[in-house]
């Protein structure tokens, strides 16, 4: 069994993979698709077997691997120049240096053009492997220049059986597979002792705002905020308690903080997605298609809310889908979060108001 049969499905990603690995890697790939599908892993596991040292680059601490990620929401030009400084160092112990780019959706124009000059024009020892969760923000000139190696969201069934494999079953299973969207990434966090917990508190926050005669946007706002931080202040601790002593304490700061900010950000953007399931989820059931739920744990909660609502619910969830969006820009999230429950509130509660 080679390395990458361990993945659900991507079947054209392996493909493309092994034979890169069999007939010579190309000067750079451009690794795109959905979010949680398992193109960061591929990646590592992939530049492992370029430098013939799959469990340390999985740790990161092969000297010949170089990956750069997002410090907040954008790759900036300073980071890329490092980037790029490096590339002309010979390799220290391996045949070749792999550079992976995870993130590379959000690279800025100065840092795009700052990676084109070595796309160009790389080093023969250098791979450069991209990580893009989509195609529309990465420049042509950048996409003409890399291998492209397509992910696809995942079936409900792998994600079913990745969840049966680690212990979850019966009605549990169901509504996890569901929940998680296609995800590795979400089905992960559902497994987590305070994921159950996390999601009670996201749907009573979604069903409030319209069934609260007191309901607060602001305070809406600072709640999914709360729970966000709490996910912060875990991954910060997981890198500090995961150092090694071979990285300084200022580029060990910055990985916590990296981290920590990621996942603050992938948790807010959980969160839009947990409110829109839920707000489809009504849709779906008023139109008497309560098979295709989502949250059918919830199935009676959604039946007796989803009566007034329909319409309302569909808008209200493709409201969620365009603030989500708007997060691939530079969007500050408190305030971005308080406009959105403004706009939900006004459409669902509206929405009861006028059906009776």
């Amino acid at each position: 069994m080679d390395s990458f049969e361990t993945f659900p499905e991507q079947e054209e990603a392996k493909r493309l993979l092994r034979a890169a690995l069999a007939d010579g890697p190309a000067h750079a790939y451009l690794f795109y698709g959905p979010l949680g599908v398992g193109k960061r892993r591929a990646a590592l596991v992939f530049a492992g077997e370029l430098l013939d040292a799959p469990e340390r680059v999985a740790r990161r601490a092969h000297p010949d691997l170089y990956v750069l990620e997002p410090l907040g929401d954008q790759i900036r030009i300073d980071p890329v120049r490092d980037l790029r400084r490096d590339l002309h160092m010979r390799p220290f112990e391996a045949a070749r240096r792999v550079y992976l780019v995870f993130g590379a959706h959000v690279m800025n124009e100065d840092a795009a053009d700052a990676l084109l000059k070595d796309l160009e024009e790389p080093p023969a020892y250098a791979t450069i492997v991209l990580v893009a969760d989509e195609l529309g923000s990465i420049p042509e000139t950048i996409r003409s220049r890399c291998q492209l190696v397509p992910f696809r969201r995942l079936s409900q069934r792998a994600v079913k059986a990745y969840l049966a494999a680690r212990g979850v079953s019966g009605e549990t299973l169901d509504v996890q597979a569901r929940v998680a969207g296609g995800r590795l990434d979400r089905a992960d966090r559902l497994l987590e002792p305070k994921a159950g917990e996390r999601r009670n508190r996201l749907l009573e926050l979604a069903r409030s705002v319209y069934l609260d005669d007191g309901f607060d946007p602001a305070r809406a706002a600072e709640a999914v905020g709360a729970i966000a931080r709490e996910r912060g202040s875990a991954a910060r601790r997981a890198v500090e308690e995961a150092a090694t002593g071979e990285e300084t304490s200022r580029e060990l700061e910055q990985r916590a903080r990296r981290a920590a900010r990621g996942a603050e950000r992938d948790d807010v953007l959980d969160a839009l997605e947990l409110l829109s399931g839920w707000y489809r989820d009504l849709f779906v059931v008023a139109a008497g298609a309560e098979g295709a739920v989502l949250n059918s744990d919830r199935l009676g909660q959604l039946e007796t809310d989803a009566s007034e609502r329909g319409r309302a619910a569909e808008m209200a969830a493709e409201t969620v889908r365009d603030v989500w969006r708007s997060f691939e820009f530079n969007v500050q999230t408190g305030l971005a979060l308080e406009a959105l429950f403004v706009r939900l509130r006004r459409a669902l509660h509206g929405a009861q108001a006028a059906g009776r």
